[in-house]
């Protein structure tokens, strides 16, 4: 399965925003785009980073697109399919392609604190440490929809790695569309996630328009 494999850090400097690809150091003053970062690069990544010029209408597009794309670890394929199947749902196109990428399993399970960032998530989820409904799900795009129970497997709950994790994330909010159970480490989706409760820096009608050209 394709997917990327390159320094993360440098996405965030490429998108000049943090994207928490990298769990605890992206709060921590060694991220790459922190204030306090002795060693902070400026400009963006590449010969030219520290030249580029004022970005066109469809540049400003582009890199909404690319920015949600990797906040959320989507390559471009899967991404323009969500965005065809958002198009196709009542309401706005944008924020169904949103409530789309919420819903994935792998972005569940980091939005719990099971995992320190989606990119974590989706290796813990192919490691089958998760189940949906009792049956263990290792397919990290799999759509939750409400009324699913997503929980930790019992196995895993023993693991002194795993709970190391937990508790690394225990204070990260819980989004309201999901009711946690803390002690059980399950979690029941009550419904899909609404666009004020998206805590991402997304200009979704920018990728709209980007796609409709």
């Amino acid at each position: 399965m394709a997917r990327y494999t390159g320094a993360v850090c440098r996405q965030c400097r490429r998108e000049e925003k943090k994207l928490f690809l990298k769990g605890e150091r992206c709060y921590s003053d060694k991220c790459a785009i922190a204030e306090n970062n002795k060693e902070k690069r400026q400009g963006t990544p590449g010969q030219h980073g520290q030249s580029r010029k004022k970005q066109s209408e469809y540049g400003l597009q582009l890199r909404a697109k690319q920015r949600t794309r990797r906040y959320y670890g989507v390559l471009e394929g899967q991404f323009y399919h969500y965005f065809e199947l958002a198009e196709k749902m009542q309401g706005k196109a944008g924020e169904n392609l949103l409530q789309i990428l919420e819903s994935r399993l792998d972005n569940v399970v980091y939005r719990l604190g099971l995992a320190s960032s989606r990119a974590q998530a989706r290796q813990l989820v192919v490691h089958g440490h998760y189940t949906v409904n009792g049956k263990r799900v290792n397919i990290p795009s799999y759509r939750v929809k409400p009324g699913d129970t997503v929980a930790l497997c019992d196995k895993s709950k023993a693991l002194d790695s795993m709970k190391a994790l937990v508790e690394a994330n225990s204070a990260r909010p819980i989004p309201m569309w999901l009711e946690y159970n803390k002690d059980a480490l399950t979690a029941k989706v009550t419904r899909l996630a609404n666009r004020d409760e998206i805590d991402l820096d997304v200009e979704e009608q920018l990728i709209v328009e980007l796609y409709s050209k």
